[in-house]
């Protein structure tokens, strides 16, 4: 027997034990017979450089987590409504606009529909809801676009849905980030020259807060989206007080009519707006994606989350719509769509 692993006396008469030599203890930790679990430092670059890359990360995005902390990254309902509603949720914020946007082309007759166009999404939005609810329970172990066409229609068709959502995802983190510099810049119009530099800002700070993990990203992102959510009600709120109770009147937009009737406006550009109005619902596949990240049960849990989510949006986007209709408002470079509402409202 080798000095390493000879016996040792023990304090009693008779008490012998073993001394075990573990040559990998500063790397494992020796959970039970025959079983390691690596520790943080089995990770680590032993380069110079390679340990500062790697301390900057961890400052950055945090330690890895061991698959035994998965559980405890899962995510309750509230903070899941805020990481996987803003998505569509934030698309309250430009929605009525492109709708706008269409139908000033044809003039007062078509402004009339912006709220039946709005009403009209409401109802898709519905459907949608209803039928990724369903999803969430029949799929929980996420029941994406992908997923839920690879098992029942086959490769071919959840590559083109991958495909579709990779794009989207691309396009919404565009154009949500770029109405959000919008709205910051018709708030603090001296910034207007900056909304590029405040963009790509915005970018880096939620690739950042992404990074860390389902559960930071929750408490990073719940405030904002919350405060939003808060801020949008009490807009509509006060808007609808105003008209309803103190009877504020409605005002005609300040376009020139070019004498069109309801037929002259034309099934193309009421579809058109429809279309565009669409952007209020990209994110609510968000949801059913990642029904795993909800805590037990995760498929209730995930579809209760999904109602509440578009129940809020279609709040939002329909109520948005109805203000910006009673009040006259129309899209412009100086302002967006938002910030005109809120300024009747609140008298700026």
């Amino acid at each position: 027997m080798s000095d390493e692993r000879r016996p040792i006396r023990g304090r009693k008469p008779g008490d012998r034990r073993m001394r075990v030599e573990r040559p990998y203890a500063e790397f494992f930790r020796y959970t039970a017979s025959g079983s390691l679990m690596a520790k943080p430092r089995a990770h680590e670059d032993r380069r110079p450089l390679g340990r500062v890359l790697a301390r900057a990360r961890r400052v950055l995005i945090g330690r890895p987590l061991a698959t035994a902390e998965e559980i405890g990254e899962r995510l309750s309902k509230a903070k899941a409504l805020a990481i996987f509603s803003s998505d569509a949720i934030s698309s309250s914020a430009y929605a009525t606009e492109e709708i706008l946007r269409v139908l000033v082309l044809g003039g007062l007759a078509a402004l009339t529909l912006s709220v039946p166009v709005s009403i009209g999404i409401a109802l898709l939005l519905t459907m949608v809801a209803i039928s990724y609810r369903q999803i969430c329970i029949a799929y929980p172990n996420g029941g994406g676009s992908y997923s839920v066409a690879k098992a029942n229609l086959g490769r071919m068709a959840s590559l083109v849905a991958a495909s579709a959502l990779l794009i989207d995802y691309t396009l919404t983190v565009a154009v949500s980030i770029s109405s959000a510099s919008e709205q910051i810049a018709s708030a603090f119009p001296e910034l207007h020259a900056w909304k590029v530099l405040i963009g790509v800002v915005a970018i880096a700070l939620v690739t950042l807060g992404n990074l860390r993990g389902l559960r930071e990203s929750g408490n990073i992102f719940a405030l904002p989206t919350y405060l939003f959510i808060g801020s949008a009600l009490l807009m509509i709120g006060m808007g609808v007080f105003r008209i309803v109770v103190e009877g504020q009147p409605a005002v005609a937009p300040a376009i020139q009519d070019v004498g069109g009737t309801l037929e002259a406006v034309g099934l193309l550009l009421v579809l058109r707006a429809f279309a565009s109005g669409s952007v209020a619902l990209t994110g609510t596949e968000a949801i059913a994606t990642g029904v795993p990240a909800f805590k037990p049960p995760e498929p209730r849990n995930a579809a209760t989350t999904l109602v509440v989510m578009a129940g809020m949006l279609g709040i939002l986007f329909v109520g948005i719509t109805f203000l910006a209709s009673h009040f006259g408002v129309l899209p412009n470079e100086e302002q967006t769509v938002v910030a005109q509402v809120a300024a009747q409202i609140y008298g700026a």
